[in-house]
């Protein structure tokens, strides 16, 4: 059986990773962007998921004080439902856990169910919604949290 491996974002990627992008997000990263998330950004901690050698997703979050904050979570289409996201997921939170953060934070829209249903499994809870929040159609997005990691 193939499994999933975690392996952090380098530069070398970041094709792949732009690809997954723009098949996710209706308004996606540039890839100037990503560069700076992992060349300059001191604060960002970014890792990918393979399945087969081939990626298959990306994760990212910045690390402030003792909070992180989930930039990204990004599954290929074809490859969602084989726990991807999960395994993004738990290696973000060791990250957490070896860099002394205490709590996440996201926005998520409020139509991504796949999503919000991700961060339930990982006891997430909702705290707030920003009004319009997302340039491209203006849907509000779900303030959500997750405390004593």
């Amino acid at each position: 059986m193939n499994k999933i491996d975690i392996l952090t974002f380098e530069l070398s990627h970041i094709d792949e990773v732009l690809k997954i992008d723009n098949m996710c997000f209706s308004i996606p990263w540039s890839r100037e962007s990503f560069i700076n998330e992992v060349l300059e950004n001191k604060f960002a901690r970014y890792v990918v998921a393979t399945f087969d050698n081939k990626i298959i997703g990306y994760a990212g979050m910045w690390l402030i004080a003792d909070e992180a904050h989930i930039t990204n979570v990004a599954t290929h289409p074809e490859y969602r439902g084989i726990g991807a996201a999960s395994s993004m997921f738990d290696a973000l939170l060791s990250i957490c856990k070896t860099e002394s953060i205490t709590s996440m934070t996201l926005e998520v829209r409020e139509s991504n169910l796949a999503a919000l249903n991700l961060y339930r499994k990982y006891d997430f809870i909702e705290e707030g919604i920003r009004k319009e929040y997302y340039a491209d159609n203006k849907e509000n997005a779900i303030i959500m949290w997750k405390y004593n990691i």
